[in-house]
Parts: C-alpha cells; structure tokens; sequence
C-alpha cells in the first residue's frame, strides 16, 4: 500500500533515527508533504535532503512536544504520525518530572492531537528496553511478541516507555470527528546502530582516552542482537504501509513488533570491537574486576549518589540495572514483524558495518582532537 498522497508528521525528525526515516520517505514515496517536528530544525537538515525532496513540501515544525496547542497545529491536515521523539536516559541522569512529561505526556497530548484532527495512522517507536532485562538477569533467546517475562522495570526511561507504548495501543480504533477510526501500533527496536549513533561516538571517546583500548563492560556470553538504523527506518515504512491498507489494518492495529535484523548475535563490549577494530582499537579481554564486585561497587556509588541527593543531583555513571543490562543475554526474533508487516531488512550485516565503521573513521579525528584539547 503506498503513502503517496499522504502529509505525515515525524516528531524527533532530527535525531539519529528520525533523519534516516525521513530520508527513506523521500526515496521511497510521493507524499504530499512531511513535516519535520522537533524542538530545532536547523535549515541545514533541509538542504541535505533537497537531493531526494522531489516534489514532497518538507516543513519544519518547532516546538516542545508538551505543547498541547503546537501539537494540534503540528496534526492538522495530517494523515501519519511516526512518534520517535523521546528522552533516552539510561543513567538516570534526567529528572523523572522531565522524563515523564517528554516521553509520556508528551505522547499523550499528541495522540489526544492526532484524534482531534483526524489523523487515521500513529507508529510509535518504542524499545526493547520495555520488556527487561529484569533485575535478576534472566536471559531471553530469540524471544517474541509471545514471550511471557516477569519484568520489574528500574529505569525511569523503560518505564516511561513503556506507559507511552501502552497508551497508544490503547486508543487504536478510537473514533475520529470525521467518522473514521484511528489506528496505532508499537515498534520495539533493538539497540540501534549505525551512521551518527552517540552511544558509539561515546564509546570510541572512551577508547581514545584509554590508549585506544575499548573497556569492556560486558561477558563476551552475554548476547544480544543490535539493529541497523536503516532497517529500523524500513520497519517504519512498512507499518505505515500496514495501517494504511484496510486488509492489514486489523491484524497490525493495536499491537507492538519486535524489530531485529541479520546483525550476529553478540555482547554489546564485543559489538563495540568489531565496528572499531578496524580503526585500530583493541579491547580489555575481561571486566575490570569480576561481575560480582562490580555490583557491589555500583550499589556503593548509588548509595554515596542517594546520601547526596538532598544536596545536589549526581547519577552515577554506572548502576546495578545498567550493568545487569549489559550482561544478560537478551534477544528476540523479527519473524511477527515479517508476517504481519512484511518487513524485512534492506541491508545485511556485512553492509550495515562497513557504512558504520566508515561513519567511525569520518568522525575519528575531530574525537581525537576534542580529546587531546582537553
């Protein structure tokens, strides 16, 4: 089904995920226009997609997403809402006031937006974190949207998450002023890879400033299995596709996707290595000290962190959950998502890390300058 015709809104468009979905849109359908919702929209971005634009009116929408008013100015006259826009934070550094109101009410609002202007589709981009790892560490292998797991959310962003996936399952098939009837459903990414992915950028800093060896942070047994950014933005098109076509309407409707695709299984430490040993860096064979003793050390900081709290806010910059996340084996299958969405990735593991390592190696001199400046 194609979405030529169609104005839709992608909020978060200037994120690492939102650039890549947008500029699928252009390359892949004639849509009458797309709107560019973010808190920033540099002219920049915009002329970087004239290549692609065609005929397509791109618009910048700027604003706070808890803005019920710029939301509904935002909607009007739209047919397909992709919500990416969220606060991720896995340190607990933000405050939970914030985190909720971006990622919570804010998608609140902005569904209560899109049924007030008649808006017939909504995707939203959730997260595997929804699902766990839970505190005990008990591991998933290829699991599915089937997958029954005692979960006890720790994070305030896997919580906010999750709440904000539910409400939008929720109002699927909720009736519109104009007689028709909304439609949603949820897309859980893994961890997201590829061009212009902080968290690697992060990483790599940390090499450069350790003699260019990678910490390791997780067992190498601990596997797990990271997603392309170009596939998770195929995902997209393909459920708007789905939602927009009346006989996969019902099926796709109201229900969340696991999106995975053909990246080897492995640990997030040894994902890390392999798209940066080819620039040259090596890693740590073990932890640091053993699993154990490095709970122990981050229940210690989180108490020094919860003593201070009253003073002055200070997150630690490595809790028990993040390192139970790291080191649980925590997979799932993209096989639903294939049946019901007809997704399947575009680009296969051996091209996806070659555009990621040359992503690396552009980036690699302006981190060693910003380091060494320091």
């Amino acid at each position: 089904m194609s979405l030529s015709g169609d104005v839709c809104v992608v909020t978060g468009a200037c994120g690492f995920l939102g650039k890549r979905l947008v500029r699928l849109l252009l390359e892949e359908e004639k849509m009458s226009e797309i709107r560019l919702l973010d808190k920033e929209v540099k002219p920049q971005l915009l002329q970087t997609l004239e290549d692609c634009r065609g005929d397509t009116k791109l618009s910048a929408f700027e604003g706070d997403i808890r803005d019920g008013d710029f939301l509904r100015k935002s909607c009007r006259g739209a047919s397909i809402v992709f919500h990416i826009a969220s606060i991720i934070d896995v340190t607990n550094s933000v405050e939970y006031s914030e985190i909720y109101g971006v990622n919570v009410r804010g998608t609140q609002l902005l569904l209560e937006a899109c049924i007030q202007e008649n808006v017939s589709s909504v995707i939203y981009t959730s997260t595997i974190e929804v699902m766990g790892p839970n505190s005990k560490g008990e591991p998933i292998i290829n699991g599915t949207e089937d997958t029954v797991y005692e979960c006890n959310l720790k994070f305030a962003y896997s919580k906010t998450k999750k709440e904000a996936e539910e409400r939008t399952l929720q109002v699927h098939d909720e009736l519109l002023p104009n007689g028709g009837r909304l439609a949603t459903c949820a897309l859980r990414p893994m961890y997201i890879y590829g061009e212009g992915c902080r968290f690697l950028l992060g990483h790599m800093g940390d090499g450069i400033r350790n003699n260019n060896v990678l910490y390791r942070m997780s067992l190498p047994e601990a596997l797990v299995n990271p997603v392309y950014v170009g596939n998770v933005a195929a995902a997209h098109l393909q459920a708007a596709r789905s939602l927009k076509d009346p006989q996969k309407r019902d099926v796709v409707g109201g229900k969340f996707y696991f999106i995975s695709d053909d990246t080897p299984h492995i640990s997030y430490s040894d994902f890390n290595h392999i798209v940066m040993s080819p620039l040259g860096f090596s890693i740590q064979e073990k932890l640091m000290v053993p699993l154990r003793l490095f709970y122990l050390f981050c229940f210690l900081m989180e108490v020094v962190c919860m003593i201070l709290q009253p003073f002055v806010r200070v997150a630690p910059p490595l809790s028990r959950q993040l390192l139970t996340m790291l080191n649980t084996t925590f997979s799932f299958s993209y096989q639903r998502a294939q049946r019901d969405l007809g997704y399947a990735p575009r680009f296969t593991w051996q091209d996806a890390r070659k555009r990621t390592i040359e992503w690396l190696a552009s980036q690699l001199p302006q981190e060693r300058e910003k380091i060494s400046a320091k």
